[in-house]
Parts: structure tokens; C-alpha cells; sequence
């Protein structure tokens, strides 16, 4: 083996055991179970909650990585649709449409941490797709409604 051989198998490595921690119910304290970023796991089902959006298109990256797709961007503008977006479904409690211009919106419900939200859509045949697409740029939100049947409602928007 090379050395970059090396370093990509350990990289992969890294990625799967990331994903299959994420893929555990983590109903539990906020803490991250080892090899998975706080921010993950950290419960957004309270007010002022604020979502890590760094290290959510982090382990959506991840994900990528590991079917050979290029990093997505976080991007600002696109966080500020999903964050239209979440607060529209967390007030109606329908599905918002997908604006134009989008390549991929995912959207969840329920889920009280980001991590688990991700478990749910990679576990999905058709949402797995979705986070394959051919994008170069993610935004991500979320938003709490205690008074919504779900409380916490989530979107992911891809773009180019």
C-alpha cells in the first residue's frame, strides 16, 4: 500500500465509524458519544437552541466522501432559504414546496438532534439519493415550535 493509499483507508475508516455512530438513537444528554462532533448531538427541541451548521454539512460530507461525491459549501444564502423554509413547515405544519433554483430540499420532523435527522435521511433509499446529488452548495436550519405537533422541524437545501 501507498501512502495515500493509507491515509484514504483511514480516512474511510474514520467516515464509517462517524456515520455508524450516527446512525444510534441518541436520546440521552447532549454529549457526543466518541468520534462524533457535539454539535451533532446537541438537542435543538428547546428554545434558543442553535444548530452547528458547520458540522452538519460536515458529516453530510462525510457521507459523500464515502460514495466518492465532491464536499458541498456551506453557503449563507442557502441557509437563510432553509431557515424560511423550517420556520414555514414548523408554523403550518405541511411541507413547504421546493423553491426553484434548488437542486435538493430534505426536510424532517420530530427529530430532536441533527445527528439523528441525518440517520433518518441516509437510512432513506430516496433521501440518500438526495444527499448523492450533484450539488456545490448546502444550507441548512432548523426551527422549534413547542406548539407544533413535532416541536423541531428540519431543512436541508442543495444548490449550485
Amino acid at each position: 500500500m501507498t501512502k495515500t493509499t493509507k491515509r484514504l483507508t483511514g480516512a474511510a475508516l474514520a467516515v464509517f465509524a462517524a456515520l455508524s455512530i450516527a446512525g444510534c438513537s441518541m436520546t440521552g444528554p447532549a454529549s457526543a458519544p466518541a468520534g462524533l462532533a457535539p454539535g451533532l448531538t446537541a438537542r435543538m427541541d428547546q428554545p434558543g437552541a442553535t444548530l452547528d451548521r458547520v458540522q452538519a454539512i460536515g458529516l453530510i460530507n462525510a457521507y459523500r466522501a464515502t460514495r466518492g461525491m465532491a464536499p458541498l459549501t456551506p453557503d449563507a444564502g442557502l441557509d437563510g432559504t432553509a431557515q424560511a423554509l423550517a420556520n414555514q413547515y414548523a408554523q403550518s405544519g405541511k411541507a413547504p414546496s421546493t423553491p426553484q433554483g434548488l437542486t435538493v430540499m430534505k426536510l424532517s420532523a420530530g427529530y430532536a438532534t441533527f445527528a439523528e435527522t441525518f440517520s433518518g435521511w441516509r437510512n432513506n433509499p430516496a433521501d440518500a439519493q438526495g444527499l448523492a446529488a450533484s450539488a456545490t452548495k448546502a444550507g441548512v436550519a432548523m426551527t422549534y415550535n413547542a406548539a407544533s405537533s413535532y416541536g423541531i422541524h428540519w431543512v436541508l437545501v442543495l444548490g449550485n
